[in-house]
């Protein structure tokens, strides 16, 4: 069984597989890399995995089996005609090995169930009337949870449990330090969960927890040096790759990029200064516009993409200049090789991407900006809970062979 009242610290080892090694002493590194490598790319052949990791067949042969045995993987037959020899079979990842995956916010509460593979087995979205304290955070998804209690004995075997929080999270204790749109302070909240549900839990910032997602499943794929800059209801977050390992900083607390300021005459920020990036570039302001409360993502980008109000127009444009600003920074202090826009900012681009792509280019200082790619964030709704899940994963993804005989069945 796993520990049960336990939290673990967030990864902060670099997000690819890497390569395998021969020396028998590293048996479990090289069943790490091996299953890191599937639950990232998915089903391939044991020669595919052969030529990638520069391991002998016979290796690869044993350790596959290893991690089969271990109920991780799976192979199936290749089917295809005109191969020459023995075809050599594929090996899948077991997604019934699966993590909860939580995503508290101002104006609802998100619990998923995510398999390796990153294949989102469930995704279920409880409304809250007005904010959830931490207290009615864990009750709600304690009863989400029971609810599905038969289904995860029976089917699945949990790794444990991934939050991405909106605010600033101590990764070494799974602690909220602050969440200011949530108004939580220095609160336990992944060693409440565990407490409560009996998984080990992780907890991260929830901006960090989509780089993590955008870099292995989304828009920044193959990218080693990386933005990823988010819009919630909760305001602006960041994350960032640095060399493909992602930035925490001292308490875990890097990437702060929505209290950038870009308006030294602008609004009250609830960190204390005025003009933040966050409080300039916001939602609720978008809304205020358009008359409502709250807008589910797909809406708001036939919204903002087919609107003829004028008023919504001078808004977004002001909004999207002062995000270029906000991002010209970034491209001066990280000079990544991609920016990523998800959440709203992606609504934004959506509706005029011409207007963005020439505004950074604009701002940004002399070539730092030549080569640079600004995409919008592929995964959308499935973004915060899929990254949570990699959180949950990353101590079964270290050493599968310690750690599978001990999961929650």
């Amino acid at each position: 069984m796993s520990t049960v009242g336990s939290s673990r610290p967030a990864p902060s080892r670099p997000l690819v597989a890497g390569v395998g090694n021969s020396n028998d002493q590293t048996r479990r590194h090289n069943l790490s890399t091996i299953l890191t490598t599937l639950h990232h790319g998915g089903a391939q052949t044991r020669a595919d995995l052969t030529r990638k990791l520069g391991l002998n067949r016979s290796t690869i042969a044993a350790l596959v089996g290893e991690l089969v045995d271990l109920d991780l993987a799976y192979e199936t037959a290749r089917t295809e005609h005109g191969t020459v020899g023995r075809p050599s079979p594929y090996v899948h990842p077991n997604d019934r090995i699966a993590a909860l995956a939580v995503n508290p916010d101002t104006d609802a509460i998100i619990i998923g169930l995510v398999g390796l593979g990153g294949v989102v087995h469930k995704r279920i979205r409880y409304e809250t009337d007005g904010l959830p304290s931490v207290r009615e955070t864990v009750n709600i998804v304690k009863a989400v949870v029971d609810g599905m209690r038969g289904e995860l004995e029976s089917t699945f075997r949990i790794a444990g449990i991934g939050i991405a929080v909106p605010g600033l999270v101590r990764v070494d204790t799974g602690v909220v330090a602050l969440a200011p749109h949530l108004d939580w302070h220095d609160e336990p909240l992944a060693e409440l969960l565990s407490e409560a549900l009996g998984y080990p839990a992780v907890a991260a910032n929830d901006a960090n927890v989509g780089v993590i997602a955008e870099s292995i499943y989304g828009a920044g794929r193959g990218v080693s040096d990386l933005v990823y800059v988010n819009g919630s209801p909760s305001g602006i977050g960041g994350g960032v790759l640095v060399g493909g390992v992602p930035l925490r900083g001292a308490s875990g607390y890097g990437a702060e990029l929505g209290h950038t300021l870009v308006n030294p005459g602008g609004l009250l920020c609830h960190c204390g200064r005025s003009g933040c990036l966050e409080t300039e570039v916001q939602l609720n302001r978008i809304l205020a516009v358009i008359g409502r409360e709250t807008i589910d993502a797909d809406e708001l980008d036939q919204v903002l993409t087919t609107s003829t109000d004028p008023a919504l127009e001078t808004e977004i444009r002001r909004q999207i200049d002062v995000l270029c600003l906000g991002l010209a920074n970034f491209i001066s202090v990280f000079n990544p090789e991609r920016v990523l826009l998800g959440g709203f900012l992606g609504s934004l681009m959506a509706a005029h991407p011409e207007r963005i792509q020439q505004g950074v280019r604009d701002a940004s200082f002399g070539e730092l900006a030549a080569g640079l790619t600004l995409e919008r964030a592929q995964l959308r709704s499935r973004l915060l809970i899929v990254g949570a899940a990699e959180f949950a994963f990353e101590e079964l993804l270290a050493d599968p062979a310690g750690t599978a005989p001990a999961l929650t069945a």
